[in-house]
């Protein structure tokens, strides 16, 4: 019993329409899935990902009008990796980066990968990372009407960043109780992260665990990471981790059918939110009715659409 990966990441973002132009118009993501919170259904739920979703290739986001913006602090999910192709697919970055105006990084090294740094709209810190030396977990398959070409087009999640207090103690939790391996070190800004792998590994498997007890506790708000999924096989896989986790006495949600993938959160001891997520059974709708106003609802919502959709601010995601 592996993780597999990543699953995905999901994002508190302030302002729907904002976020739609930003992953779709400046990073060539696709919004594969236009639908609702399903714990708040009167708020949006933002799915970016590959050509069809696939499991590690998704960015979620769930609106939160007039959300605060995010402090950043201790015992918080701090930076998301999006993977591409190769060093070339950089230089091809920072020319799109610079035509948009948005200020990144240049020439910057991350465990010995080519890396650039900017952040999104809520302000959220983001590594485009080169997948030339990745022998790990494959990417994803980008989407053909993208606007970014494919051939150096973002092709899944990369690494993730955690900034906690007691750095040991989620050490324990990747590598006694998920089963990540500790694969090296690196230094950044003077700070030192340890680097995790799950799986096949690679960037599409990783982990960056850094100690900041000199930051303050932190104020999750819009551009903040709620939480990180790691990919399970199946149900069957998924029902041993629920008792793998039950038995290291973490508090968690039990099996949660999410109906795009059934899930398990937990949280580890400094407060992060970590949910083992199924890779199927996946977007299973026709895409072509993503494209407009049309909101996509799981079959217990459904009955509820006029009045859902009356909370909501019509968003057109026409391209």
């Amino acid at each position: 019993m592996e993780l597999k990966g990543l699953h995905h990441i999901s994002i508190f973002t302030e302002n729907a329409r904002k976020n739609f132009d930003f992953y779709t118009k400046v990073l060539g993501m696709r919004l594969v899935k236009k639908t609702v919170n399903q714990d708040d259904p009167y708020t949006y739920h933002l799915y970016y990902a590959d050509e069809t979703g696939s499991p590690g290739t998704t960015v979620t986001f769930f609106e939160v009008p007039n959300m605060a913006p995010n402090r950043p602090g201790r015992n918080q999910i701090s930076a998301m990796g999006l993977r591409v192709p190769n060093d070339a697919a950089l230089d091809y970055w920072d020319k799109r980066l610079d035509a948009f105006q948005i200020f990144h990084s240049k020439g910057e090294m991350q465990f010995d990968r080519k890396v650039i740094r900017f952040k999104d709209v809520d302000g959220l810190t983001i590594y485009l990372v080169s997948d030339e030396n990745n022998h790990g977990v494959s990417g994803g398959h980008p989407w053909e009407g993208s606007s970014v070409p494919k051939e150096v087009a973002i092709q899944g999640l990369g690494p993730v960043r955690f900034s906690v207090y007691e750095k040991e103690k989620t050490d324990h939790v990747l590598t006694k109780v998920m089963g990540f391996k500790r694969v090296g070190a690196y230094e950044d800004k003077e700070k030192l992260l340890t680097v995790y792998q799950t799986g096949e590994g690679g960037t599409g498997a990783e982990i960056h665990l850094e100690a900041r007890p000199d930051l303050e506790q932190r104020n999750l708000g819009a551009g903040g990471v709620h939480h990180v999924a790691f990919r399970v096989e199946d149900d069957a896989e998924m029902m041993e981790w629920n008792e793998r986790i039950a038995d290291a006495n973490y508090p968690n949600s039990g099996f949660i059918d999410r109906y795009y993938f059934h899930s398990l959160y937990f949280r580890e001891p400094n407060g992060l939110l970590f949910e083992l997520a199924t890779d199927g059974p996946g977007f299973r709708t026709d895409f072509e009715v993503e494209h407009g106003t049309y909101v996509e609802l799981p079959p217990k919502f459904e009955g509820r659409r006029a009045e859902i959709e009356a909370h909501l601010t019509p968003l057109d995601t026409d391209i």
